[in-house]
């Protein structure tokens, strides 16, 4: 940018430029990436929960730090999949990382490289974009032991950085957002200043729910349920009505859902619209119905209702 003038002869400040990059975090199911983007954006924009692969698309969380613009790409976590599901949610996630500028490869440092995060390791080694470490969850975890898992990652690819850090408190994040503000490259930003994700509500809505079905359900909810929002109507007061349904496999799992007398599906349901209404700051008032669709996990329409390509063999 050129300086100017100012109407009293002196010269105007010079604009400091902004910078804009897209990252992509990758890494093995659980290792707190959804947790690390919410820190990062300082809003809930991807949905947490004990339960393995809760992350099926990509989804984008907007940041803004000093002057720079960062997009952090959410992905599914990579493991070796079984089910077309499952070979869509890795083909999304690898997909994130080839559509970023850097990518992150975030550690579980209790877990190590047993698994999954020795095979992506592997993986990475031919992938082209510069790559940064970050070890999460290090207070559980020996000063000792950090360091020598360090070395073993940088020794089977090259890393611009390592950081260490724990998504949940916070420590050692601050570190990671000012090297990607001073790496990014000049340029404008993608997102207007407020966005904080790339979700159409109606869908962040149905991610708010299918977590709150995995955190009361645990273990008793099979992997394979999906929730859609159907209608989202404003009203003039001000509040929204949204309707969504809770889809299922069988019957047996329906049960589950519904819980005993209603109780599971009261629950969920006041969780999730308690959340939508501070996220929205407005009423809302949310009816959920709860649907067997047997064997949807092969049904195409519903994979791109989840923004992911239905594999074809």
């Amino acid at each position: 940018m050129t300086e100017t003038e100012s109407h009293d002869g002196g010269e105007a400040p010079v604009a400091t430029p902004t910078r804009s990059g897209f990252v992509a975090l990758i890494g093995p199911t659980n290792a707190g990436k959804s947790t690390l983007v919410n820190r990062f954006v300082g809003a809930k924009v991807s949905i947490v929960s004990h339960k393995v692969q809760t992350t099926r698309a990509v989804m984008r969380g907007i940041a803004i730090h000093k002057n720079a613009q960062i997009v952090f790409m959410d992905t599914p976590g990579i493991f070796k999949p079984r089910r077309k599901l499952d070979r869509a949610m890795v083909t999304s996630a690898w997909g994130g990382a080839k559509d970023a500028d850097i990518i992150l490869l975030l550690i579980d440092s209790e877990r190590g490289l047993r698994g999954d995060a020795d095979a992506i390791l592997e993986a990475l080694k031919d992938v082209p974009q510069p790559k940064i470490l970050v070890l999460n969850k290090i207070d559980r975890v020996r000063h000792e032991d950090l360091f020598t898992l360090a070395e073993k990652a940088n020794e089977a690819v090259k890393f611009d950085r390592t950081f260490m850090i724990s998504a949940t408190t916070g420590s050692g994040c601050d570190d990671i957002m000012d090297y990607l503000a001073e790496t990014f490259p000049e340029g404008p930003w993608y997102y207007p200043e407020d966005q904080i994700s790339d979700l159409p509500m109606r869908q962040l809505a149905a991610e708010i729910t299918r977590e709150k079905l995995f955190l009361r359900l645990h273990q008793e909810l099979p992997y394979s349920s999906h929730v859609e929002t159907e209608i989202w109507e404003e009203r003039k007061d001000g509040s929204v009505r949204i309707e969504q349904v809770i889809y299922v496999e069988r019957d047996s799992q329906k049960k589950i859902v519904l819980g005993k007398n209603g109780d599971a599906i009261k629950a969920i349901s006041t969780a999730s619209r308690k959340e939508m209404s501070e996220i929205l700051e407005q009423p809302v008032h949310l009816f959920l119905f709860v649907k067997v669709r047997e064997n949807w996990g092969n049904d195409p329409e519903r994979f791109r209702e989840m923004g992911l390509e239905f594999p074809r063999d």
